[in-house]
């Protein structure tokens, strides 16, 4: 019994000491965190792996919505299956392409320590840093990745973003020296700010529409940009940030490209520190498979897809999130249309719009569809192949978001 109560005394003398410690700020209950940037992580299946990532360098760039003067970045090895070790992180103002602001870069730390290891499965802070980021600003996050054992990669596919990758430790550089260009985030999923005054979070949870394909590349020109800049341009809502949480080819029901819509709800919207309100773009390639069935659980119908939708809503609605339902948009001449998947897409719009699920609506297929040919986007929205908006189109779902929304 003696041994067993010194143990207990040691424990909690242990605990008094890390609680006391400086290395323990980012478990400050005064401090508040909030998303200013994130993106959906996803399997590197073999056809997207980069076969030579261990010492390496990789520089990522991310453009944040709500801007802060301390932050800390959000690494993930949720598909790994071996433990990921980031060494030499900093993070900097990008100056564009590789090169960074060298009087911005800050290294960052863990638990302060310049290097960690990432269980598989799990994502890791770093630990909060000084450094001022103005809103809608791109900021560089460049990371070192020892020799080691990576069996599988955590990475988000479509970044339509430059990142970087280069031979050694080179994470300080001021510009890495002919790197190597990568379409998608590697390790990489959140960014976050501190001490934002009524500060809130926008999550948008879709498909590819959402993640911005067909958009002109580096440019930041998604419907969630366009949102966030018109955020940031009112006085009262420029401290509401918007975090992209959109996945091309993704499914509401059905495991497709990365997990469904169900399965990453928790991950993707309710771990999101700051998170209010929720909006959903979701269910286009759930119909699309109605095309060409290639299992049985492709057949859907729009009652199941409503169900699913309202599976979403009711669960953010249970931690006080603001659920808006987004209609679809049209996408007749896309490759995988069918006259069966046109009338599960106009049944499914119909319910968004009347059911009272949602505490409130955005109508993106009225505001891009052909009001002569409603199936079909308008020419100024579409991209050119019938299912993505281009950049026109984006603006005008961005455009198009009634910020009223967002005022309660």
């Amino acid at each position: 019994m003696r041994i067993c109560r010194y143990v207990s005394l040691c424990l909690l003398m242990v605990v008094a000491l890390v609680l006391a410690s400086p290395c323990s700020a980012q478990a400050d209950p005064s401090r508040h965190w909030l998303g200013t940037w994130s993106t959906s992580p996803m399997l590197a299946e073999d056809g997207f792996r980069v076969h030579a990532l261990s010492d390496t360098t990789l520089r990522e760039i991310a453009h944040i919505s709500v801007g802060g003067r301390e932050i800390r970045v959000r690494f993930t090895n949720e598909f790994g299956k071996d433990p990921l070790t980031i060494a030499d992180a900093h993070v900097a103002i990008s100056d564009g392409g590789s090169a960074i602001r060298s009087a911005s870069d800050h290294a960052l730390t863990f638990g302060g320590l310049s290097s960690v290891r990432i269980p598989p499965g799990a994502a890791l802070y770093s630990d909060p840093v000084s450094i001022d980021v103005a809103p809608l600003s791109d900021l560089a996050v460049s990371f070192y990745l020892p020799r080691q054992v990576m069996r599988f990669e955590t990475f988000h596919d479509f970044a339509d973003q430059d990142n970087f990758v280069a031979v050694g430790d080179v994470s300080g550089s001021a510009s890495l020296q002919q790197p190597t260009t990568l379409p998608s985030w590697y390790f990489l999923d959140g960014i976050e700010v501190s001490g934002i005054e009524g500060g809130k979070a926008i999550v948008t949870l879709g498909d590819s529409i959402t993640d911005g394909a067909h958009s002109t590349r580096n440019s930041n020109r998604r419907w969630p940009d366009v949102l966030a800049a018109r955020l940031q341009a009112d006085s009262r809502l420029k401290n509401v940030s918007v975090l992209n949480e959109g996945i091309g080819g993704n499914r509401v029901l059905n495991e497709g490209y990365g997990p469904s819509a169900l399965s990453r709800f928790d991950r993707d919207v309710l771990s999101q520190d700051g998170v209010s309100y929720l909006i959903v773009l979701e269910g286009i390639n759930d119909i699309g498979r109605l095309a060409r069935l290639q299992n049985p659980e492709d057949e859907i119908t729009a009652q199941q897809l409503e169900l699913g939708l309202s599976q979403i809503a009711n669960a953010a609605h249970q931690h006080g999130i603001r659920v808006i339902g987004a209609t679809l948009t049209p996408y007749a001449g896309a490759g995988y249309f069918s006259d069966k998947g046109e009338q599960v897409r106009k049944e499914v719009n119909d319910w968004i719009r009347t059911s009272r699920t949602f505490d409130g609506v955005i109508d993106f297929d009225k505001i891009t569809s052909d009001p002569q040919n409603p199936a079909h986007f308008s020419a100024q929205s579409d991209s050119g192949d019938h299912l993505h908006p281009g950049d026109d189109g984006y603006k005008a779902m961005g455009d198009g978001i009634d910020l009223k929304l967002f005022a309660q």
